[in-house]
């Protein structure tokens, strides 16, 4: 699935899930307004026509009334006739609502009206009052249990109205929890759907990340954890820099195998020319000029940088390699550090710095390291240190206790690395842009030899600067070393820079 389709696919189930609870409320509502709409057509309509009948007893009554009174007047029985039959008609829009039987009993009822209208009129035109008035009576009697049945409709039409109306509260109340869950369920699906679209994009980037980081720090044997069977961007993506990463540790070890046959080739010739110019320098060939003497020191002083830098080499390409062997030996730390002392007290008179070497209070008394390795290291960062400080300025070596472990710190007062460039000060060949104040150049190869030498030990090894204030240097070695220590093979130095 590629990651334009799981995308898609992801979108579109979201969407559906958030369409889910708006389905439920619409047909929720829906049938709350069919409810709504019954009410008004039926209970409404009817409550409507029974007040009609109401008032149509009352008209019939002033009919019959009007009958009784008026005696043998030929209007007043068609007037009867016609309010009867207004009434009759409103009952039968009653029953066409169909709510229940009250429209029969009402009817019922009714039925008695006409005859005893007839009959009474009949009463009134022989002049028979008895007869007439008993007639009216009973007409009277029959519009009451008509009246009554009208009360009882009402009354049942107020309880049907009543059970309606509490079953759409009732409807309104669970729709309203059922769109709630709904829309819990369907905000927790879309969360989790969610959450995966985003892990499964989110998390093969970070190991992608993970792995270029590894890649710029040297480290080619990196694994991505993006599976191949994704079949996505992803996956050619992996494969690509599987691809990548193999080529490059392949250039790396042809080049660290150059930098390391070269620098073991260029020894003999070195120490070759080096012996002439000794030769030369003792006179075996005969006295030189002082012309010669001069072009000979400087060949030498050459000579001897060029077999430094070859012996640098070297020991890069041994520690990348993982050949960086260490001999640590059981040494008085304290006689140690008055060696330094006393080697750079004369280089700090010449650079007019003030050098301050302190012990901290509760420092072992014997360590077990290899002492000329870590004298190169700490020499390598004593003299950067008066490299980069100015005339006046101080330098400092503090060796303190740190559990089972010795701080080593040198601090200057020199130009300071600028804060982007401190994470490769490691690397071989890399210098920082504050040459320029520095009264010696450098070869860009101590702090990647001493880097070597301090994790061969077990150690680590990282540094603090201000620009224009100073740089600070700080190893943290274990007291005792317990056996020799290569370094990982096939890894570049420069990968160990991560400080």
């Amino acid at each position: 699935m590629t990651l334009r389709t799981r995308l898609i696919l992801g979108l579109l189930a979201i969407a559906m899930l958030l369409v889910v609870p708006l389905y439920i409320a619409r047909r929720s509502l829906a049938r709350f307004d069919g409810t709504m709409d019954a009410l008004r057509r039926e209970e409404f309509s009817a409550s409507l026509l029974l007040g009609q009948m109401r008032g149509k007893i009352d008209d019939l009554r002033t009919a019959e009334l009007s009958l009784f009174a008026a005696k043998v007047d030929s209007a007043s029985l068609p007037n009867l006739y016609e309010q009867y039959g207004e009434l009759d008609a409103t009952v039968q829009a009653l029953t066409r609502l169909q709510l229940d039987d009250s429209p029969q009993r009402i009817r019922h009822a009714l039925q008695k009206v006409p005859t005893l209208a007839q009959a009474e009129f009949a009463a009134l035109v022989v002049d028979d009052t008895v007869a007439a008035d008993a007639l009216s009576d009973s007409l009277g009697r029959v519009l009451g249990r008509v009246e009554a049945q009208i009360v009882r409709a009402e009354q049942a039409l107020t309880g049907r109205m009543h059970d309606r109306v509490s079953a759409a509260r009732e409807e309104s109340e669970q729709a309203r929890e059922s769109a709630l869950i709904a829309f819990a369920l369907a905000a927790l699906l879309a969360t989790v759907v969610g959450g995966w679209l985003v892990r499964s994009i989110s998390d093969p980037v970070r190991d992608l990340e993970r792995g270029m980081d590894a890649v710029a720090s040297g480290e080619f044997g990196y694994r991505l954890r993006v599976r191949r069977d994704r079949n996505d961007e992803f996956s050619r993506l992996a494969a690509s820099y599987h691809t990548m990463s193999a080529q490059l540790a392949e250039l790396d070890k042809l080049k660290a195998e150059f930098v390391s046959v070269a620098s073991h080739e260029l020894k003999t010739p070195i120490n070759v020319i080096g012996g002439y110019l000794q030769l030369l320098d003792e006179g075996v060939y005969g006295p030189l000029t002082a012309k010669q003497a001069e072009v000979c020191a400087t060949i030498s002083a050459q000579c001897d940088a060029l077999a430094r830098l070859a012996r640098q080499l070297l020991d890069v390409s041994r520690f990348e390699a993982g050949g960086g062997k260490i001999e640590p030996r059981r040494f008085a730390l304290g006689h140690f550090l008055d060696d330094l002392d006393r080697a750079f007290q004369v280089l700090a008179m010449q650079r007019d710095v003030h050098l301050r070497v302190t012990r901290g209070v509760g420092l072992p008394g014997e360590v077990t390291w290899d002492a000329d390795r870590i004298n190169e290291v700490l020499g390598n960062m004593l003299s950067n240190a008066f490299k980069f400080t100015p005339r006046g300025g101080t330098v400092d070596l503090l060796a303190e206790p740190d559990g089972d472990w010795v701080q080593l710190t040198v601090r200057d007062s020199g130009a300071g690395i600028a804060p982007a460039q401190l994470p490769h000060i490691f690397k071989k060949f890399y210098q920082a842009d504050n040459q320029a104040s520095a009264s010696a150049k450098g070869t860009g190869l101590g702090l990647a030899i001493s880097k070597g030498i301090v994790d061969a030990h077990g150690g680590s090894i990282a540094v603090d600067s201000t620009v224009g204030v100073g740089t600070t240097f700080t190893i943290l070695l274990p007291e005792h070393v317990r056996s020799a220590r290569r370094t990982t093979p096939g890894r570049r130095l420069a990968a160990l820079a991560g400080v």
